[in-house]
């Protein structure tokens, strides 16, 4: 299989420009992906990356990045550039140079003009309220805008002072003249111009009206010879308007819009106003926290383009709404992370331990794996002393049957080291254990113990060389499934307290070369990432939590 094959799954869309092109109704495939920059990409932002550049990839054709400015007041360059860097960190590559709705204002403007010369539009005064009321209902027709027959003359002098700066926000709006009637209320008239005196980021204070996304749109592609406009179900109501603006101006290509479901995923928000105001009023600690759905956050976390590539792929494309299992995210992480981690061991919760047999100055270096399945991944060394911490939920004094972990009196291996016995428990006055004095098998080392069976295996640092590092603990940022599904209900009353949980772990040494973004396995307990910003400065380590081991999703998928 290709790289391309490999891009995106087989899908409706997929096979529906496949017929296009064998019937030659398309001649070479141009799709974009167009984001709004007024917040940071996430997670669902991420199945149409993979689609739209996926299909364009598939097919040999090209995939444009236009950004969708047309409001300029919640847009800016901080998300602009976030939304290059992580298209580019996902693996791809646009078409071109980046593209802006606002280099076709002009051109927008004259279309706007051209609707107005053929009685197709009108300046409208209604305020909100009223425009509201006029509209009317799914089950009640629209009634006609007192304004809607002014004549082209007197609409082309007010747009023309529009433009001009005359009028005040919200006084005046342009409005196509379709069909108050329609049962598609997007046909009812729709908005084309709104004033909004506002600076914009890429035009500065060249324009004081600006179109409105519907208008804006479909031009936009066809501008850019776009064939297939891929967008989500929520457009589909949209897309008789999409035509009528595309049927009723001289644009230069006529693209196709087509819908697929959105992607929802349980325990998780994506509205971006919603996320915005988890930003701003701190529940978390800016766009890119570790536990936002955005792709700079998951990124942070650990996550690999590929795994969420491959997530995409398992979610697939279709035209049926539902929620995905957030299970299904963390499988497709785990599989990518499971080839490609190295491997390392931290404990997190220790319990000191002493070999009380083993020689009091002496150090022993394994020369270990980097990966048990990978020996590109190279080699580590880890030290071994008389002193080790061990985690503490492999130590129970009065162990059930089934525990194969160190217990009073019994034995357990070390990973990659010698078999032990516990001798003794030292505890404090509270009776919390602090220690246990152990003695070592020194022909264990490799091999199995001679006339007995040790099940367990434990993983281990040597004290006296153990590296601190700031580990963070992240669960869901949301404890209902559902956090915005009951309108009654603020979706921030589902946050999370115990999302973030800091703590000290002690890590072998070799961690201190880790690079700001490597995943590592931490044995036996899950995967951890180096923090993209916080770890290496000042000599500090810090390790987010990206996933644990165990993956229930793909045990319930393989009993199905």
């Amino acid at each position: 299989m290709s790289n391309t094959e490999a891009t995106v799954a087989p899908n409706f869309i997929r096979n529906l420009i496949k017929e296009e092109l064998a019937e030659g109704q398309v001649q070479q495939v141009i799709t974009r992906f167009p984001p709004e920059p007024n917040g940071y990409l996430h997670i669902g932002h991420a199945k149409s990356i993979c689609l739209n550049f996926g299909l364009a990839e598939y097919f040999n054709g090209e995939c444009n990045l236009r950004f969708d400015d047309t409001n300029p007041e919640k847009e800016s360059q901080e998300y602009i550039d976030s939304i290059q860097e992580d298209v580019r960190w996902l693996g791809f590559e646009w078409s071109g140079k980046v593209r802006y709705t606002s280099e076709y204002f002009d051109q927008l403007f004259d279309y706007a003009v051209e609707l107005i010369k053929a009685g197709k539009a009108y300046v409208c005064e209604l305020n909100a309220e009223q425009m509201r009321e006029y509209r009317g209902t799914l089950t009640e027709a629209g009634k006609n805008s007192p304004f809607r027959d002014r004549s082209v003359e007197e609409n082309l002098d007010q747009f023309n002072r529009m433009r001009a700066g005359e009028f005040a926000d919200g006084t005046k709006v342009l409005r196509a003249k379709i069909d108050m009637s329609a049962p598609n209320i997007n046909l009812r008239d729709p908005i084309l111009y709104r004033i909004r005196s506002v600076p914009h980021h890429q035009t500065g204070d060249k324009w004081c009206i600006y179109p409105s996304y519907d208008f804006a749109h479909g031009q936009s592609d066809a501008l850019e010879g776009i064939t297939h406009s891929v967008c989500t179900l929520e457009f589909e109501d949209h897309r008789p308007l999409y035509n009528w603006f595309i049927d009723n101006l001289p644009v230069p290509a006529k693209p196709k819009q087509i819908e697929f479901s959105r992607l929802n995923l349980n325990y998780t928000v994506t509205s971006k106003r919603k996320l915005k105001q988890l930003v701003d009023e701190g529940f978390v600690s800016g766009w890119d926290d570790p536990r936002m759905p955005t792709i700079s956050g998951m990124r942070r976390r650990g996550y690999t383009p590929a795994s969420l590539r491959h997530f995409c792929d398992l979610v697939g494309v279709t035209r049926s709404d539902g929620v995905v299992d957030v299970g299904m995210l963390y499988h497709a992480l785990r599989a990518d992370l499971e080839q490609n981690a190295p491997r390392a061991m931290c404990v997190l919760d220790p319990i000191k331990v002493t070999i009380t047999n083993y020689p009091d100055d002496q150090v022993e270096e394994y020369v270990v794996p980097s990966h048990p399945a990978d020996e590109s991944m190279g080699e580590r060394v880890i030290p071994f002393s008389k002193n080790l911490l061990i985690e503490a939920e492999d130590f129970m004094e009065d162990a059930p049957k089934k525990f194969f972990r160190l217990t009073n009196g019994g034995e357990v291996r070390l990973r990659n080291s010698y078999v032990i016995k516990c001798e003794e428990v030292i505890k404090d006055a509270n009776g919390k254990i602090i220690e246990l004095l152990c003695t070592y098998d020194a022909d264990t080392l490799g091999k199995n113990p001679e006339g007995r069976k040790v099940k367990g295996v434990i993983h281990w640092v040597s004290e006296p060389h153990a590296v601190p590092a700031e580990v963070r603990l992240y669960e869901n940022l949301f404890t209902d499934p559902n956090p915005d599904s009951n309108k009654e209900v603020n979706f921030l009353a589902h946050i999370n307290p115990e999302s973030l949980a800091v703590t000290t772990g002690y890590c072998e040494p070799s961690l201190l070369t880790a690079a700001p973004e490597t995943v590592f396995q931490f044995e036996r307990i899950g995967y951890f990432c180096a923090d993209r910003y916080d770890h290496g400065v000042d000599g500090k380590l810090v390790f987010n939590k990206t996933v644990g081991l165990k993956d229930s999703w793909a045990k319930i998928q393989n009993k199905g």
